[in-house]
């Protein structure tokens, strides 16, 4: 437990007395190790963190979080191991094949039955074109 200590958190609160919010690193106030925004160690990571690292969590379960005020409410972001993270999964390529037509089937208007730059409105089914009122809602 000794690696989720902050040291300088924690040489603030014996330098100057004053306890730190959302610092927890033993869980005992919180019930699960807490830190305060941007002072999680490094070998922690949010799910965020992880996918712009190419990784994921792998089914691990959650170490710490993070605690922060805003907007008068008290938020809260999860922290996994970083060295039991998993590589993230790829598509093949049959899967983005599936998904490419998946995309141009939103984009083709089921009335004149052509292919637009945007997604055709589920509501109508029909692009802003064949649309009665050219798509003025």
């Amino acid at each position: 437990m000794t690696e989720l200590r902050t040291p300088a958190l924690e040489s603030l609160g014996q330098r100057t007395g004053i306890r730190v919010d959302f610092y927890d690193p033993l869980g005992t106030r919180y019930g699960f190790p807490t830190f305060p925004y941007h002072y999680a160690p490094d070998n922690l990571a949010t799910r965020r963190q992880l996918r712009a690292a190419g990784l994921r969590p792998g089914g691990q379960p959650v170490v710490a979080q993070i605690l922060w005020r805003h907007r008068q409410q008290r938020r809260v972001a999860y922290l996994y191991r970083r060295d039991l993270a998993a590589p993230k999964r790829v598509a093949t390529p049959a899967q983005r094949a599936v998904i490419a037509k998946m995309l141009l089937a939103r984009r083709t208007c089921h009335h004149c039955g052509i292919t637009r730059p945007y997604y055709i409105p589920r509501s109508t089914g029909a692009c802003l074109i064949c649309e009665p009122g050219g798509g003025t809602r």
